[in-house]
């Protein structure tokens, strides 16, 4: 039994599975456009279906325990050669990954990772009993601005989903531990250890994980893409979900090689 459960669609056999994994507190759901356009061009996905948020919290507070939990979900679903695709908290275990397991993660896609800048405000105060009200107009308000450039585009039932989540107290304890994580991890050091192909997609607007840092230190790598997305935020498969999925379908083919 993993910490994640996943959902895992076969494809052409001759292809590595594309691994998308959850957010910090938005669950497999904001991968629904890259998925319905990958299974549909042949590629063999695994996504997690529980943010991290939603994770044993000793998993949940080290990247490196994160990546190993995702690759136990392959190991389960008996999926050996990854790309993993990552937003936010879970673009760090991507990066981890890749330099800890050159021979299987074939390749990666990254946005909206931390570990560069300040923590953002989301709405939600964590102190050290991981108390917190996370719900009404005033915390939607600020954490959809956070997260989106143009007009907010969780559901209702998506928003209340996160809400009714972030009110646990497991859940709370596992977010504030993930954030240290992110505050301590070292970014530009497990960069240098990265040999795969690598796309990075940023919201230029990106007022979570603002761009101008990973602008700075990601384009110049060796077999590094790096794609700003114009009138975009922290999300870019949910906001610019048809240029996300062109350029990870781009990606992949240039990368593992069209689907036969």
């Amino acid at each position: 039994m993993t910490a994640f459960t996943f959902e895992h669609i076969t494809g052409e056999e001759s292809r590595p599975a594309v691994v998308f994994m959850s957010a910090l507190f938005a669950g497999g759901w904001i991968w629904d456009d890259p998925v319905r356009r990958l299974t549909a061009a042949g590629w063999p996905v695994l996504r997690t279906v529980e943010p991290i948020c939603a994770v044993d919290s000793r998993i949940a507070g080290s990247i490196e325990r994160l990546g190993d939990e995702l690759l136990a979900a392959c190991d389960e679903a008996g999926v050996d050669e990854v790309v993993v695709c990552a937003n936010s908290l879970g673009g760090l275990v991507a990066i981890d990954l890749a330099g800890r397991f050159p021979g299987r993660v074939k390749g990666i896609a990254v946005s909206g990772a931390p570990g560069l800048t300040p923590d953002p405000n989301v709405g939600l105060n964590v102190d050290r009993r991981a108390s917190v009200q996370p719900s009404g107009p005033e915390f939607e308000d600020t954490m959809m601005k956070a997260l989106f450039h143009g007009p907010a585009l969780f559901t209702r039932e998506q928003l209340t989903e996160t809400a009714d989540l972030l009110r646990q107290g497991p859940a709370m304890l596992s977010m504030a531990r993930s954030i240290r994580a992110t505050r301590t991890y070292r970014v530009e050091p497990a960069l240098e250890r990265i040999t795969c192909p690598s796309l990075y997609v940023w919201g230029r607007h990106d007022r979570m994980t603002p761009i101008d840092p990973w602008e700075q230190v990601v384009p110049g790598r060796p077999d590094t893409e790096f794609v700003a997305v114009e009138d975009c935020g922290h999300i870019p498969m949910i906001e610019a979900p048809e240029e996300y999925s062109d350029r990870l379908l781009g990606f992949l083919d240039r990368v593992v090689g069209a689907p036969v």
